[in-house]
């Protein structure tokens, strides 16, 4: 399986993140997600699904960042649209990312928390680890899940997994 994102000058272009413009944002969080190209799926897959998560915000809030949890795609989907986490124009099954905690803001708007959350490096660039399954199932999870929910959901299902790192400027 191999899966690509357009990269500017190395890094996610900013309006994927913390630099969006205003339209790409609410309430001061990126919402628009990246585009997404997924090829050589193997030919027993049933669904896809995604994370996007940052390990370098560990020294800095003390955890992994979950930005974005997304399952369930159909298994012949070559392209996640921009913008596909808040539009739907591909449907999925979206868990929860970190701003709903309360070590980060309690946030309680189902647009924010249960939909891609861009990057915000608050300290230095970052590199986001994007993570593409191809599943034998789809995953029995409503929107809103976790990820530890999702790690156990898939545990015995992934056909395949490719990961794709994602820089992104502070």
């Amino acid at each position: 399986m191999k899966i690509s994102v357009p990269l500017e000058n190395g890094m996610l272009a900013d309006k994927y993140g913390k630099h969006a413009p205003a339209a790409y944002q609410l309430e001061g969080h990126p919402t628009v997600s990246f585009p997404l190209t997924i090829a050589d799926v193997p030919a027993n897959t049933k669904s896809l699904a995604l994370t996007f998560l940052d390990w370098d915000a560990i020294p800095v809030s003390g955890f992994c960042w979950i930005h974005w949890l997304a399952c369930n795609f159909p298994a012949g989907t070559t392209l996640i649209p921009e913008n596909a986490s808040a539009s739907g124009a591909v449907p999925c099954v979206q868990g929860s990312n970190s701003d709903w905690s309360p070590l980060a803001g309690s946030w309680t708007d189902p647009r924010i928390i249960h939909r891609y959350a861009g990057p915000y490096p608050p300290d230095k660039d970052h590199v986001y680890t994007l993570t593409v399954y191809a599943l034998d199932t789809e995953l029995d999870l409503e929107e809103g899940y976790f990820l530890n929910e999702f790690r156990r959901a898939v545990r015995g299902h992934v056909i395949e997994e490719v990961v794709l790192d994602l820089p992104s400027r502070a």
